[in-house]
């Protein structure tokens, strides 16, 4: 990957959203009483993360004019994202998320509004040129606008020599039909992305168990060289075209007090790793730890910790 002089390290395009995340344990939604507000948004967190990692990232989404909108803005600039390409919206509000809290797979409700007007205008050619990462997610596809800017966004990213990458994090209550989901993701993976899925992604994709190995092979069929499978406690699994899969184990966490964004801290600590041109067994090294210190704090990673210091 050709990093010389290029100014941004990854480009997260996609959802900002405001999480409300349950205050109780291990219930869902129909149980739970208080809520917390976070900032959220898979994107947002990997931008966060990348931040305060000591990279460059740059965040292109829409939220409204509104104390939510501040509150984000507020946020961002407190560990330095580049928040100029975000759009204000004048008559939607800021998107909402609902979230239970869990030591697994969490159950959400979305209220969706300004997040998905992503329009071409917000990512300029020059932009792309000074990129490395292009990164996005299933999320941020799900809808138009933002659906038609990322993937022509992407593509024009690609020819340029930018790497991409996505969190393919389907949900059913996101898109239209399973379909339409299954040809933008097809039409993103000819690019050939990094992609992240979890277990449950492909669940709820394919709407059946399938092996690890087809779940691979479906993903190579359509060009994508790097998969990375995530299976919660049991770990992940990597699958390079044409090489062994490589196999790692979850490090062990005592107490699991919030699993929400340990996928997108597993990730950013992937691409930190991977723009750094570390070996890729490394990148997964470094993705695990990242995700563990993650599932010990609710909400996002917290302030006082130094992240890099415990990764390197």
């Amino acid at each position: 990957m050709n990093k010389k002089n290029k100014k941004i390290d990854i480009l997260c395009v996609g959802e900002i959203l405001i999480d409300f995340i349950g205050h109780q344990s291990d219930v869902l939604i129909n149980n739970t009483r208080d809520y917390h507000r976070y900032l959220g948004g898979s994107p947002t967190n990997v931008a966060m993360n990348s931040a305060r990692l000591g990279l460059k990232p740059v965040m292109i989404s829409a939220v409204g004019n509104d104390g939510f909108g501040e509150y984000i803005f507020k946020r961002l600039a407190e560990v330095d994202v580049d928040a100029n390409s975000i759009k204000k919206i004048e008559n939607k509000p800021t998107s909402v998320i609902f979230v239970s809290k869990s030591d697994g797979t969490p159950d959400f409700i979305p209220f969706r509004a300004a997040d998905y007007y992503i329009t071409e205008d917000q990512i300029t050619t020059e932009t792309l040129k000074q990129t490395n990462i292009f990164h996005t997610t299933c999320f941020a596809l799900s809808k138009d606008p933002a659906q038609t800017t990322i993937l022509k966004k992407a593509e024009e990213a690609y020819n340029l020599g930018c790497k991409l990458s996505i969190d393919l994090n389907y949900s059913k209550k996101l898109w239209n039909s399973k379909e339409e989901a299954i040809n933008v993701i097809k039409t993103f993976c000819k690019f050939n992305p990094l992609i992240k899925i979890s277990e449950d992604d492909m669940l709820r994709l394919f709407e059946t168990t399938l092996p690890h190995q087809e779940i691979f092979d479906f993903f190579h069929n359509l060009g994508v060289e790097t998969i990375c499978l995530t299976l919660g406690s049991k770990g992940v699994k990597l699958s390079q075209k044409g090489q062994n899969t490589i196999e790692l184990p979850a490090i062990k966490v005592e107490k699991v007090l919030d699993t929400t964004g340990a996928g997108d801290a597993f990730w950013s600590g992937f691409l930190f790793a991977y723009i750094k041109e570390k070996p890729i067994e490394d990148c997964l090294q470094v993705a695990l730890q990242l995700a563990a210190l993650k599932l010990q704090n609710v909400g996002r990673l917290p302030n006082n910790i130094n992240i890099l210091s415990k990764l390197l």
